[in-house]
């Protein structure tokens, strides 16, 4: 004979002793204080944690104040826990002298835990191209297992969206501006730190990396010994050869030894070589003042050295000028409009000048090379200017 008692499950002995409460408060994380030695750095971190001058500041504030905001770490399996986000805390702390940090302790899955990690740090104002890359490529795999099939969907258009648009959307970037930061993950280290010290741009960067590793290193190799990094256009031509399969070391030297467009115009100097001429307390800034006040003062005295730049003084009604305001060599007047910075001024001026004879066959110089337009000229006589010709692009008499 069957039993008719139907089978009755009791309560653990916990929840009749205990609140509704009490049970949403343990449902809560709960902030911890964990000692520094106990917290382990994310596997493959891609942010620099530097001991520079904003870290110092970070230090001071914890010694003051202690770590505002929690860090956010998760167990690991070999002992201790792995920081998630909290890194340059851990590190201010640690500067600062403490035993212990407050920590969020939560279980998470690799991918889960990696998107943390990217979307706490990608906020920073002055990530490092490297930081940014390693940063996308990371969390664009995460998203891309949480997908399973790359099909995600954007919470606030509902619409199927790819892992990489919608990484761009919470990055506030675009899809392809994403890529090409993930490609430059790509470049060996050495040229990768180049990146980061400004030394290459992104774009010429995003080109070399389709270099094969081996070509890279050749790079490397050219570069130093023409002591010059590739333009945009000389990049994608290195690319191009690479893909076609004639990327040579000797190539590369020629390509690299090329004089830049950019370079035609560019003169540097070390601070080796001005800190000479300038008291220890002069910033950069300050020096760079200086040098073009000075420089504009050595062209005044140029341009009054090399011709007579008289201004006249056109008496009403005729083309008389009063002879006392020239010398006895003054024999020209001219208008012209200056087209390239040069001694005679900058591109736009509109200037009348009174030339010596040297003066004058100068400016004719200048203007073969298309330094100045004349519009006018004339002689002059005694002061007396004779009637103003037009330029008709000949040679004047």
């Amino acid at each position: 004979m069957k039993s008719s008692a139907k089978k009755v499950e009791l309560a653990p002995y916990d929840d009749l002793f205990s609140t509704e409460e009490s049970r949403q408060d343990a449902k809560l994380e709960k902030i911890r204080e964990i000692p520094l030695s106990e917290l382990h750095p994310f596997k493959n971190h891609p942010f620099k944690v530097k001991d520079d001058e904003a870290m110092m500041e970070t230090a001071d504030s914890v010694r003051q104040y202690g770590v505002l905001v929690p860090a956010i770490a998760r167990p690991d399996p070999e002992g201790g826990y792995e920081l998630v986000a909290g890194h340059r805390r851990h590190r201010a702390s640690e500067l600062a002298e403490k035993e212990t940090m407050p920590v969020i302790v939560r279980d998470l899955d690799d991918d889960a835990a990696t998107i943390i990690m990217v979307d706490s740090n990608l906020q920073r104002e002055s990530l490092l191209p490297s930081e940014r890359a390693f940063a996308y490529k990371m969390k664009l795999e995460a998203m891309k297992h949480q997908g399973a099939r790359g099909d995600l969907t954007s919470s606030q258009v509902g619409t199927k969206l790819r892992a990489d648009e919608l990484l761009a959307q919470q990055a506030g970037s675009s899809r392809n501006q994403v890529q090409r930061y993930i490609r430059l993950t790509e470049l060996i280290p050495e040229l990768l730190d180049m990146v980061d010290e400004r030394k290459i741009a992104l774009n010429p960067a995003y080109e070399l990396s389709f270099l094969k590793k081996e070509e890279q290193r050749d790079l490397l190799d050219a570069m130093d010994s023409e002591q010059a990094t590739p333009s945009l256009s000389q990049a994608q031509r290195l690319k191009k050869y690479s893909q076609e399969g004639h990327l040579t070391l000797d190539m590369m030297r020629v390509i690299m030894g090329e004089e830049k467009k950019s370079d035609l115009d560019k003169v540097t100097f070390t601070s080796d070589i001005l800190r000479k001429y300038f008291p220890k307390s002069y910033t950069p800034q300050r020096m760079q003042e200086t040098i073009i006040k000075l420089l504009e003062a050595w062209q005044k005295k140029r341009q009054r050295d090399h011709m007579r730049d008289i201004s006249a003084r056109e008496l009403k009604g005729h083309n008389i000028l009063a002879v006392e305001r020239f010398q006895d060599s003054t024999r020209w007047m001219i208008e012209f409009s200056v087209l390239r910075p040069c001694s005679y001024g900058s591109p736009g001026d509109e200037m009348r000048l009174f030339l010596t004879e040297d003066g004058y066959q100068a400016a004719l110089h200048s203007q073969k090379r298309r330094e100045i337009k004349i519009k006018r000229y004339a002689r002059v006589i005694e002061g007396h200017v004779l009637d103003f010709k037009p330029d008709k692009r000949r040679r004047h008499p």
